[in-house]
């Protein structure tokens, strides 16, 4: 793999769609978006499975598929385990010839935060151990939004749910997001990456890095959602980049055990900027509560120096 990958807008603009519009998404959805941008990274045909969740239950409604590629549905926790078997069998098709050997494809997991922080990470890591040769995609809208938003172990501190409500008990949830990207770095696979989809030179250039890779690979990307985050439709890729200039949501890669931090924000805004637009948040900018701010923008400082610590020492 190599850093001089060139991501040009006609790698966008081409007719060739593998994700039809036709899908039943919210409008300001970032999902398809990130979607889109991976598949037109990747210039080799695909198999793609997806958990269920959102980007399952709008693209397929029967009898309707959004999906111009071969598709699997199978449950809510293993569309890493489905798509590596569907890879496996790939390969035992090449050795017995049945598949030309210079025929390449390549096989991509779809899931939520839900599917991947929790209910599948195991299956997410049985995969990355046993060396599948796929891409795992965490679309990340921090909740469980398909049933109803319930928080999920990827919604940040004090983010306000259906089962975190803030009120006179509790100012929402009370604990910090899984460090999703770390854990996935620490199997030791060759390609890592946190991205977001208002940079898209940036997420389909760590596409293309995926799919080359010799191995798993895992792209953890912020997708965020109006109905679930409260926030306008048309303020979608807005916020994803606020996220992204507070050091909320960092965008860097661990190539073979390398950290590179990928954009370094001149100026750094306070994470306070990104709280506010989001009515999720809104109780805690309310005088009783303005110590969970301070709390999360020390957090936020906390790991964004970690991370670039880890890129000064080589480390993942």
């Amino acid at each position: 793999m190599t850093d001089r990958v060139r991501i040009n807008l006609r790698d966008i603009i081409t007719p060739d769609e593998k994700l039809a519009a036709g899908h039943r998404l919210c409008a300001g959805c970032a999902e398809p978006t990130a979607v889109r941008q991976i598949l037109h990274a990747i210039d080799d045909p695909v198999v793609i499975a997806v958990s269920t969740g959102c980007l399952e239950v709008s693209s397929t409604v029967y009898p309707y598929s959004s999906w111009n590629v071969p598709w699997i549905h199978s449950a809510f926790e293993n569309s890493s385990t489905t798509v590596c078997g569907a890879e496996a069998a790939y390969k035992a098709l090449k050795r017995n010839g049945k598949i030309p050997e210079d025929k390449n494809i390549k096989f991509i997991a779809f899931g939520g935060d839900g599917a991947s922080y929790d209910i599948g990470l195991q299956w997410i890591s049985g995969a990355l151990e046993r060396g599948h040769n796929f891409i795992y995609v965490c679309l990340n809208n921090e909740a469980y939004m398909n049933t109803g938003i319930q928080r999920s172990s990827a919604t940040p501190r004090g983010a306000s749910t259906t089962t975190s409500p803030e009120g006179a008990v509790l100012p929402g949830k009370t604990q910090w997001r899984k460090p999703f990207t770390r854990i996935m770095a620490a199997h030791d696979i060759p390609y890592v990456a946190q991205c977001s989809p208002h940079n898209y030179r940036d997420l389909m250039r760590k596409a293309k890095k995926a799919a080359a890779a010799d191995g798993p690979a895992v792209l953890n990307i912020m997708v965020p959602c109006p109905r679930g985050w409260r926030h306008g439709g048309d303020e979608t890729m807005s916020i994803a980049e606020l996220a992204v200039d507070t050091c909320y949501w960092p965008l860097y890669e661990v190539e073979n055990g390398k950290t590179t931090v990928n954009y370094k924000p001149r100026d750094k805004k306070p994470v306070a900027d990104w709280l506010r637009r989001q009515g999720r948040f809104r109780h805690l900018f309310r005088p009783a509560n303005e110590w969970i701010v301070e709390e999360i923008q020390a957090k936020v400082d906390q790991e964004w120096e970690r991370l670039l610590a880890d890129e000064a020492s080589g480390q993942a």
